[in-house]
């Protein structure tokens, strides 16, 4: 059973930190004083401004400001500035024991899914798939914070994993099956294929999205996981947006899913609003989750904060 972080309560504090790309002063700044506003203690890593090109400092110093936030009594949550590139060259700097004794809550997506997968395989830890940062803005849907809020700030379960009104979850091949939910972003997953930190789907519920790639690659990406068994391991599939992805050679997302995906037999939802969408669905990276795709419904089993 994972463990699950101590729930987020108004006024506790927020460890800031950057860990892959850097995310420009003023933004952090707006983001910050929203937090705040929100009535939040806000704690800034040493490196949360460094900016060496497309790194946010040394690996060493990104895992240096993230080890520093774990074993931060006062901090509750880790929010990290954005994802970028960089993260998985955090992970052979971390200590996963002193993670694993000083549970905190950890959000994010994009190439923080390597994290949050990492941190659940390595430290048992329960992380979320869900904002960062660079989402507290003014602008942000109220879909969105509710969704990070309802899993991090409440041990009310079971809760459905649900879109917006308007946006339905799509079944794709009929089945229900209940397994802890893994995955995230398909490039950094892909990334961590032959590595220690590769993603195990072994009895998992697999979510996966992308954004911003062409669709033929999309589908080299999927068959990389598919040879290296991990649809085969899983028990189900979700699958969520491909935002702004390049239709390539008349191909679409969606014939990819039906050519490629459906024929794969695995139980298999898709349309979840998720990640680098505009609406953001909060998916806790290592909670047992019911896949039903008869009812097209996505259910948390089990809390995924602790009381305190």
């Amino acid at each position: 059973m994972a463990i699950k972080p101590p729930l987020l309560q108004p006024g506790d504090t927020i460890g800031v930190v950057s860990l892959g790309s850097p995310l420009p002063a003023s933004e952090i700044d707006s983001a910050v004083a929203i937090l705040k506003n929100m009535g939040f203690q806000v704690i800034l890593g040493n490196y949360v401004y460094a900016d060496s090109g497309f790194l946010s400092g040394t690996d060493e110093q990104r895992a240096y400001d993230l080890m520093n936030m774990f074993i931060n009594p006062q901090v509750r949550l880790i929010l990290p500035t954005r994802g970028g590139v960089g993260i998985a060259g955090i992970l052979p700097y971390l200590d996963y024991r002193t993670i694993s004794l000083n549970p905190k809550i950890v959000s994010g997506y994009s190439d923080v899914t390597v994290l949050l997968n990492t941190l659940y395989q390595f430290s048992d830890l329960m992380t979320f798939s869900s904002l960062m940062l660079i989402n507290f803005r003014m602008d942000t849907p109220p879909y969105n914070f509710n969704q990070f809020f309802g899993l991090i700030s409440s041990t009310t379960y079971p809760k459905l994993i649900q879109n917006p009104p308007g946006i339905p979850l799509i079944p794709k091949v009929p089945g229900n099956v209940t397994g802890r939910i893994v995955g995230g972003n398909l490039t950094s997953l892909v990334d961590t294929l032959g590595t220690p930190h590769e993603i195990d789907t072994r009895g998992c519920i697999l979510f996966l999205e992308e954004t911003h790639e062409q669709i033929n690659r999309v589908y080299r990406m999927i068959n990389h996981l598919k040879l290296a068994g991990k649809f085969a391991d899983c028990v189900g599939i979700v699958m969520g947006e491909c935002t702004n992805c390049v239709t390539s050679y008349g191909k679409t997302y969606d014939d990819l899913i039906n050519e490629v995906m459906v024929p794969l037999g695995k139980p298999l939802i898709t349309n979840l609003s998720s990640a680098h969408g505009i609406y953001k669905a909060a998916v806790p990276i290592g909670a047992r989750v019911n896949l039903n795709t008869i009812t097209a419904s996505l259910t948390i089993l089990e809390p995924t904060v602790s009381a305190r």
